[in-house]
């Protein structure tokens, strides 16, 4: 057989077959009734009758990556977690807007596809999608020779949720003498990994770590959580909400500030994850980079009412912190 012209110069269409019929299964496990047409259409079909059973539906969408985190997962083979990153990071990103998911979209660029990695991360991405409830409508798979290094790849995802008009967060009600309540992390999420491949450059990722308890690489590539499960129900009791992604504390809490005020976090307010410490450390980091760079074990963060502040903690099925208040201020952050 005469080998293909478009394989020798670097893209193998057959191994692009492959790698569909492999997570073909999993995709499909993420349809539901309102999914008309998915793998293998030009365009992913999806019913939104169920629209017109709210008043005034919004459409909330967002687009994002997973980073350089990528490429810690694939020097130690791990590529199915990176799929459950990219959907639950843009789960939180329309969550704090009061949107519940609807389809997610995702695109898998590479130098050279390898059916087996591809398959194992579009996995990750529909066991996300399915534990959201999520359909996981279309995408695409690119091999890219040229653009990519050898053995390089990315990843990013567009996700597509709704809520009513007058849900919509933040609310127009935020206020001096808010609360501040905190969710842990799983880790460091999707973020400041390009620093921490820094930090860790020529450590075994696999060895054991005795104050982490694990391996660098179970620390470092736990997948990013989604908070859809344990806040969307309790929506209605909180103004606002910030997702604690790339810029840490510093930058994201004054996204969902009105004018005239500003936050104050108390480090001292929740437990400090040896994890935060290592990284410190290893990399000889001022604490206010850190929490410019990091989570630092917060991953999402709620502004309620002080009155609601009981009752939302008793509501949420895992142990939350208070790590500050509103202040009057001009959207900054005082880390105190």
């Amino acid at each position: 057989m005469t080998k293909s012209n478009y394989a020798s110069s670097g893209v193998d269409i057959d191994a692009g077959n492959r790698a569909v019929d492999l997570m073909k299964s999993a995709v499909r496990s993420t349809y539901n009734s309102s999914v008309l047409a998915g793998i293998g259409s030009f365009g992913g079909l999806f019913d939104a009758s169920v629209l017109k059973e709210m008043n005034s539906p919004v459409l909330v969408a967002s687009t994002d990556g997973v980073g350089t985190k990528v490429k810690l997962a694939a020097s130690v083979g791990r590529f199915r977690g990176i799929g459950h990153d990219i959907v639950n990071h843009c789960i939180n990103d329309i969550l704090v807007q009061g949107a519940r998911p609807l389809f997610f979209m995702d695109y898998f660029a590479t130098s050279k596809l390898d059916p087996e990695q591809t398959a194992e991360v579009v996995t990750g991405i529909a066991e996300a999608c399915k534990e959201a409830g999520m359909a996981l409508l279309g995408g695409e798979t690119a091999e890219m020779p040229g653009v990519y290094q050898p053995n390089e790849f990315d990843l990013a995802g567009t996700i597509v949720g709704v809520v009513e008009r007058e849900k919509v967060l933040p609310r127009g009600n935020v206020q001096v003498g808010d609360v501040l309540i905190g969710l842990t992390s799983s880790g460091p999420h999707t973020n400041g990994y390009s620093l921490i491949r820094e930090v860790f450059a020529g450590v075994s990722l696999e060895s054991l770590v005795p104050e982490l308890g694990c391996s660098l690489a179970d620390a470092l590539l736990a997948p990013h959580r989604s908070y859809y499960p344990v806040l969307f129900s309790l929506l209605s009791d909180i103004k606002a909400l910030a997702h604690i992604t790339g810029g840490g504390f510093v930058e994201n809490i004054p996204r969902v500030l009105p004018d005239g005020l500003s936050a104050k976090i108390r480090v001292d307010s929740w437990p400090a994850s040896p994890l935060w410490n290592l990284i410190q450390r290893s990399g000889h980091i001022a604490t206010d980079e850190m929490y410019r760079v990091f989570n630092m074990g917060i991953g999402m963060v709620l502004v309620v009412d002080k009155n609601m502040v009981s009752k939302i903690q008793e509501l949420i099925p895992e142990e939350t912190f208070v790590i500050g208040e509103l202040i009057e201020g001009q959207k900054q952050v005082v880390i105190d």
